[in-house]
């Protein structure tokens, strides 16, 4: 749909056309209330001269909206929401064949909770969280010794079924992955389940994602910090002025104005990004955390680097 991020999940595309279909009936409702809105005020405004026929024509108009528009919701509600909801719960997959990962949400941050090579979450208990120790997990317990936490990062494996476990320690969040189109509340008390398959990996995303961007070192309410750029940019000798995969900084594009390089090709330096979707308090605008989505071999590959660290 326009407008939109990339789609990087499976479902992804049947979210987006649903999205499209809500928006086109908004459209037509917009645009038919305008001309009843209109129609009603004009022959209103020349009252004295209508007819009891006239009226009753605008009237049976109005009528005729309403249920048409009731009709089309209706539609789209039993005919495309409900069936493809159906459909995700039926074809939700079973934790043996997935990704599992625990994730807790508290002000303001995302705790995330891998079960290790062993595949069981070990036992926590809320007597045991501390600063050092969020999810007050139980290291002595057998099953917790393998057990893998980190604190706004995630990684997950591409084209393989990814089940999310979400709770929260204190106020409701709201986890989102706009990318891979997944919301879901989190809320205190309540552990909910969801899941998705990631179809494309962070890089792939970050290609979809790159553009020109425009570089003029005299605009100061744009802030490129968070943009990297994709290949070398050369001057005019070809030379090289600022290194592949090198962040927007106010250094980098003063560099780069110096050069009379107006134009570079730049994306978000990590695009999938882990937001927090509901107001949860003040520092709601730093809940952010990322997620990595990368070949098999890389997810493998960090996921040892993390059993090493856990051990020493």
């Amino acid at each position: 749909m326009p407008g939109l991020p990339p789609n990087g999940a499976e479902h992804g595309a049947q979210i987006d056309n649903l999205m499209l279909m809500v928006h086109i009936l908004i459209a037509v409702v917009f645009v038919g209330w305008g001309i009843f809105l209109a129609a009603a005020i004009v022959r209103g405004r020349r009252s004295s001269g209508n007819s009891p026929a006239s009226s009753s024509r605008l009237n049976r108009f109005g009528w005729l909206s309403e249920i048409s528009i009731a009709v089309v919701e209706i539609t789209l509600l039993v005919g495309v929401a409900l069936p493809f909801w159906a459909g995700r719960i039926d074809a939700a997959p079973a934790d043996r064949d997935a990704t599992v990962v625990r994730v807790v949400a508290e002000q303001f941050a995302w705790n995330i909770h891998y079960p290790g090579p062993d595949g069981v979450f070990g036992r926590a208990d809320i007597s045991l969280v501390t600063p050092e120790n969020p999810l007050g997990l139980d290291r002595n317990d057998p099953a917790a010794k393998d057990d893998i936490t980190t604190l706004n990062v995630m990684h997950l494996p591409v084209g393989r079924p990814v089940v999310i476990y979400l709770s929260s320690k204190d106020v409701i969040h709201s986890f989102s992955l706009p990318l891979f189109r997944l919301k879901q509340d989190a809320i205190p008390g309540q552990r909910v389940r969801l899941w998705f398959i990631p179809e494309k990996t962070s890089a792939e995303m970050r290609l979809m994602m790159a553009s020109s961007v425009r570089i003029d070192p005299a605009d100061s309410l744009r802030d490129l910090s968070l943009l990297s750029t994709l290949e070398a940019v050369v001057d005019a000798q070809g030379l090289v002025v600022v290194a592949a995969g090198s962040p927007l900084t106010p250094d980098v594009i003063q560099a780069l104005s110096l050069k009379g390089i107006g134009r570079v090709v730049a994306a978000p330096d990590t695009p999938t990004e882990i937001a927090c979707a509901q107001l949860c308090g003040l520092g709601h605008y730093r809940m952010r955390g990322f997620v990595t989505i990368e070949p098999d071999s890389a997810y493998r590959a960090w996921m040892a680097e993390q059993s090493a660290l856990l051990a020493q």
